[in-house]
C-alpha cells in the first residue's frame, strides 16, 4: 500500500449524499504506481459513484480527493463505451488519439486492435459491434493513451470467457508497467487474487480496506458483488 507522498490518488474521509440520502461516508484510501485497488460491495453500495469521485467526474459531498497527476494521464472505462457508432474501429482510435494530442500511425492502430482481438473488424463501423466488441474497442483506447492511472468500472461486462482472461492478463500487465488501477468487478472472488488492496463498501461506509489477501469475498461487504 502506497504512502501519501508517492500516491497517484488519495481519498480522505469522502462522503456522498444525493439530497438527504447518504450513499457512503468516511471513505479513505490511496493508490500508488503499479498498485491495483479492487472496489467491492453489494449492488447499490455506491461503488460507481465512488469511482466517479476518484476520477474527478463528480464531487464528494464531504472530504477531499487528491489526484496527483494531470487528468490526461488518467483513463476511465465505465458502463458507457463512448464509441462513435458511425466511425470504424480504426477511425474511433484515431479520433481518441487526436483528443489526447497523439498522432498514432495506422500500423500502430492495427496493432492495438489486434491486441484486443478486433483486427478483422478494423474497417467495420462500431455501431454494428456487440457489447463485448465495443468494450474491447474501449480497452484499445486505454492502451493507446498509456495512462498512469486507470479507472475500470466492471470492464468485464459483456466479455466472453476468453476475452475476460485476456483482460485479466492485461490488468496484471498494467502493474508491471507501473500503472495504478482502480477496478470495480462483478467477479470479486476471482479478481481479488489479482489486486493488491481491496476497499469494500457496505452499510453506507467502508467495511474493509486492506490487503487483498485478507479480504473475504463471501463476507457482508462481498455479498451480491459477484
Amino acid at each position: 500500500m502506497s504512502g501519501e507522498s508517492d500516491a497517484l490518488l488519495t481519498v480522505r474521509r469522502a462522503a456522498k449524499f444525493y439530497g438527504q440520502k447518504l450513499v457512503f461516508k468516511e471513505v479513505s484510501c490511496r493508490v500508488g504506481p503499479g498498485e491495483i485497488l479492487l472496489v467491492a460491495g453489494p449492488n447499490g453500495a455506491g461503488k460507481s459513484t465512488l469511482m466517479r469521485i476518484m476520477a474527478g467526474l463528480s464531487k464528494p459531498s464531504a472530504g477531499e480527493v487528491a489526484l496527483n497527476l494531470e487528468p490526461e494521464r488518467t483513463a476511465y472505462l465505465g458502463h458507457a463505451t463512448f464509441i462513435y457508432p458511425g466511425l470504424s474501429a480504426l477511425a474511433n482510435l484515431k479520433f481518441w488519439g487526436a483528443m489526447y494530442g497523439l498522432s498514432p500511425s495506422r500500423p500502430r492502430l492495427r496493432e492495438l486492435l489486434e491486441r484486443v482481438g478486433l483486427e478483422r473488424a478494423a474497417e467495420e463501423k462500431a455501431g454494428s459491434f456487440s457489447r463485448g466488441m465495443a468494450q474491447r474497442l474501449n480497452l484499445a483506447r486505454i492502451y493507446l493513451v498509456e495512462p498512469e492511472l486507470i479507472f475500470l468500472d466492471e470492464p468485464g461486462t459483456g466479455l466472453d470467457p476468453g476475452s475476460l482472461a485476456t483482460l485479466r492478463d492485461e490488468i496484471a500487465g498494467f502493474r508491471e508497467r507501473g500503472t495504478g488501477v482502480v477496478w470495480i468487478s462483478h467477479h470479486v472472488t476471482e479478481d481479488a487474487a489479482l489486486a493488491d488492496t481491496v476497499l469494500a463498501l457496505g452499510g453506507r461506509q467502508v467495511e474493509y480496506f486492506g490487503p487483498a489477501a485478507g479480504f473475504a469475498p463471501d463476507g457482508p461487504a462481498g455479498e451480491g458483488a459477484c
